[in-house]
């Protein structure tokens, strides 16, 4: 297992969408960080802020998707709420003692890599699509201002 290197393959061409997966992959690398230290502290709060973090990226996404009127965002949904259901097992597991980095590694890089080609790919053309609009909103008070307010502060 090596580090997770981002690509141009994996980019949206939706500005803050592909930072939040490159702070993802950065989450990614520094749970592999952990895992090569066997740094047990280190791996539950790589982990607690990868769940958090992530959850609070599919949020957003979510919400760009509704606002564009993507008309699969409940699919997405559901493969969302899928993964965390799976990631949620891994830290249950952690937590009950058992080491489950170097699975989780695996799983987190097929996912993420799969995810962004696929899933993501099918929306970010309608979504690229509508930041012309907002661009035309008045400031603060476009859709893409309100979702980052709202879930980023």
């Amino acid at each position: 297992m090596a580090y997770l290197e981002w690509s141009e393959e994996l980019d949206t061409g939706i500005d803050i969408i592909d930072q939040q997966h490159r702070r993802i992959v950065q989450y990614i690398n520094d749970l592999y960080d952990a895992q090569v230290a066997q740094d047990r502290a280190k791996i539950g709060d790589v982990i607690d802020e990868l769940v958090d973090y992530t959850v609070s990226h599919f949020a957003f996404e979510e919400s760009l998707m509704e606002q564009a009127g993507y008309s699969f965002l409940t699919p997405h949904k559901m493969v969302h709420e899928l993964f965390v259901k799976k990631v949620s097992k891994f830290v249950e597991r952690f937590q009950n003692g058992e080491d489950v980095g170097p699975e989780l590694l695996i799983v987190l890089q097929k996912w993420l890599v799969n995810h962004i080609k696929n899933e993501d790919g099918d929306y970010a053309a309608l979504v690229r699509s509508k930041m012309g609009e907002i661009r035309g909103e008045n400031k603060g008070g476009g859709w893409l201002s309100r979702s980052l307010k709202k879930f980023f502060g």
